[in-house]
């Protein structure tokens, strides 16, 4: 569904004496239909920069991004936007994909009506059935992203995002700034979704626990690069990159992850 082949980013600063800092270094992965690769490393390790590059929101210094077999690197802005629809992005950040001026149903309603998905008689419909899908109650259509909490906010966006019937979505942290409790709902959602309706999902975390729970793969990034990636059992459990083993071993000493039970869940 998604490969990226040896993809290279490279910023540039500076007028009379220019800077070079390289945020992806000759990076390759790929994700099958319907599977979940999860993206993880420190802050810093050039995972949104990727995840960005594989939407195209980001265009690579070098390297090539295909999706569904098309070389999206190779097309122009007017054939990329006929894609777009089909390939999103959840933010860590509601805030940064709902205006606050716009009540639940506009936000909701407004991907669809700029693609002209449903009819004016079907849209109410099919509101309420997306706020359904993501656990909301129909009450909240009326009310603004402002009158709503932390997890009710990143369902919207999901719903948001759902209104297109994407093939392909990039989740970007986004429980991350959540309490736990609602952080734990949110991703079983998440799960859940992309099982129904047979989403591929690149899932980028600096969360190793998370990264267990939502992802058949995982890619372990540092400094730009991937230094390993494998299936999440086989990374997590047998992991053979000293990064990798200094990040679950940081893992346990912090307590993030349930460490004494991760050879019973893994």
């Amino acid at each position: 569904m998604i490969e990226l082949d040896t993809i290279t980013k490279v910023y540039t600063k500076g007028f009379l004496r220019r800077q070079k800092t390289i945020a992806v270094n000759n990076v390759s992965l790929s994700i099958k239909k319907g599977g979940s690769l999860g993206l993880v490393g420190e802050s810093g390790s050039g995972k949104t920069t990727l995840g960005r590059i594989a939407l195209r929101l980001i265009e690579p210094t070098s390297g090539m991004v295909r999706f569904d077999g098309v070389n999206l690197t190779a097309l122009s802005r007017s054939a990329l936007r006929q894609i777009r629809p089909r390939m999103q992005i959840i933010f860590q950040d509601p805030d940064t994909s709902l205006d606050p001026r716009m009540t639940v149903r506009n936000c909701v309603a407004e991907p669809m009506k700029i693609w002209n998905l449903v009819g004016p008689h079907e849209e109410e419909d099919r509101i309420l059935e997306l706020l359904e899908q993501v656990g909301l109650q129909p009450d909240l259509i009326g009310r603004y992203s402002f009158e709503l909490s932390g997890g009710q906010k990143q369902r919207v966006a999901l719903a948001r995002v759902l209104a297109l019937n994407p093939g392909f979505i990039v989740a970007d942290e986004p429980t991350a700034a959540l309490d736990l409790s609602v952080q734990a709902q949110v991703l079983s959602l998440i799960k859940s979704v992309q099982k129904k309706t047979n989403l591929t999902l690149l899932f980028i975390s600096h969360d190793l626990q998370i990264i267990e729970q939502m992802s058949d793969t995982v890619a372990v990034m540092h400094k730009g690069a991937i230094v390993e990636q494998g299936t999440t059992r086989d990374v997590l459990k047998t992991p053979k990159d000293p990064y990798t083993k200094n990040l679950i071993a940081a893992a346990y000493e912090s307590e993030t992850w349930l460490g004494k039970e991760r050879g019973r869940s893994l």
